[in-house]
């Protein structure tokens, strides 16, 4: 699985995603299609970027914006889009898109009607899906989820409507409506119940993990990632290497050490384009070979990266507290105490700073220390494995004499 080398995820060039299993009848039509590409997704990213404060040069974002614009006549899209970023509108472009979409939208408009005169439910539903996937393609946004719903209720057989629900994913997730996404996902998981090819299942898992990851669902999300690891096909939805990003980002809040060595550290997929993007190799290997200053490197220059992600940027700082409090935890387990200077050292930051971000921490009960501001010492607080299996004992002992004393009075009465 390889991608192009280019960074960040909006411009990536995208691996073309292998073939499907065998269409059913009803949908011999799509075998006819072209491959499906990230570019409807990748332009909700764009704009994205574009209104991102963290993002430096946006000029080369607004040609390629405008670019994919004009190539696909999103008319709606482009008027969105410039009340959106507050830019003014070209007037004459949108004249000349929403002319072309009048244009298309009768062509297909008649194709509708000509196999519904002379043709069968197949070739119906296919001209149904073709409007409906223009009106997507161009930012109809209700006009295209009420076609979608026309087209599946024509639909007979899982594999095509299984596909119908993965377009409609992408409508919901390029207008990040998290409900439409929560219902289309439980329908999707429905059919697949009852059948349905691994290709498509795996994929649904790409897209639900994304759903996770804009819910700030990690664990869930880490899950589903490395699940598809190995069969990553959902090019359509992000490249290869945002793939990578994701699982592996995740996966450093939700895996114990010998789950991270064995499923991310160690996979090979993974491996092979880690080094392609930015700080993510210095971010995992850092973290787990206690190189704590790498770390804390790494970790400020991923956070930019994630700010400008559609689905990250809301957890950006949650992710930068949590992925600390983890460092932290772990650099302790190793002391009884150490120096707040020695600490300070370790992760490359002041004793001053480092003093202030352990009082936070430990105020708020997230590490199990304490702070000797005479000695300048950090001091583990943290019962060891063997005391706080003692204290659990001697609870649970107390417990079950409780509970016999109590018997034995029912017994003697």
């Amino acid at each position: 699985f390889r991608t192009s080398r280019r960074w960040p995820s909006a411009s990536l060039n995208l691996r073309s995603r292998p073939s499907s299993m065998p269409a059913e009848p009803a949908a011999a039509h799509a075998a006819e299609k072209p491959p499906l590409t990230s570019d409807y997704l990748d332009c909700a990213q764009l704009r994205f970027s574009l209104g991102c404060a963290t993002v430096a040069d946006k000029a080369p974002l607004k040609a390629q914006l405008l670019k994919q614009i004009e190539e696909k006549e999103m008319a709606p899209f482009y008027r969105a889009t410039c009340e959106a970023l507050g830019w003014e509108a070209d007037a004459a472009l949108l004249a000349k898109l929403e002319a072309a979409n009048a244009t298309e939208l009768a062509r297909l408009s008649d194709a509708i009607k000509t196999a519904e005169e002379s043709e069968g439910e197949s070739e119906i539903c296919s001209a149904m899906l073709a409007k409906a996937e223009f009106l997507m393609r161009i930012g109809e946004r209700a006009k295209a989820l009420a076609a979608l719903e026309e087209t599946y209720a024509k639909t007979v057989g899982l594999g095509p409507k299984l596909d119908l629900l993965l377009t409609k994913l992408r409508l919901a997730l390029f207008f990040d409506d998290k409900k439409l996404t929560a219902d289309t996902i439980d329908a999707a998981k429905g059919l697949l119940d009852q059948g349905g090819d691994w290709e498509r299942r795996n994929r649904l898992k790409v897209y639900e993990a994304v759903f996770h990851i804009s819910t700030r669902s990690f664990k869930k999300a880490a899950d589903l990632l490395l699940d598809s690891v190995a069969t990553f096909t959902a090019t359509e939805l992000i490249s290869y290497n945002t793939f990578v990003l994701y699982t592996v980002t995740t996966s450093l809040l939700s895996l114990p050490r010998a789950d991270l060595k064995s499923k991310v550290i160690d996979a090979p997929e993974i491996l092979q384009v880690l080094g392609e993007i930015p700080h993510l190799a210095n971010l995992l290997n850092g973290l787990y070979e206690c190189r704590y200053r790498t770390l804390m490197e790494a970790l400020v220059g991923i956070v930019d990266s994630l700010y400008a992600d559609r689905y990250m940027h809301a957890h950006t700082r949650f992710y930068w507290r949590e992925l600390r409090v983890l460092a932290y935890n772990q650099f302790l387990e190793s002391y009884r105490s150490v120096s707040l200077a020695g600490m300070a050292t370790s992760f490359g930051v002041s004793a001053d700073f480092l003093d202030k971000e352990l009082s936070g921490f430990i105020a708020a009960e997230r590490l199990s220390c304490k702070i000797d501001k005479v000695n300048l010492v950090v001091s583990s607080t943290r019962p060891d494995k063997q005391s706080a299996q003692f204290h659990s004992a001697i609870k649970q002992g107390d417990l079950l004499l409780n509970r016999l004393q109590k018997l034995s009075r029912v017994i003697n009465v």
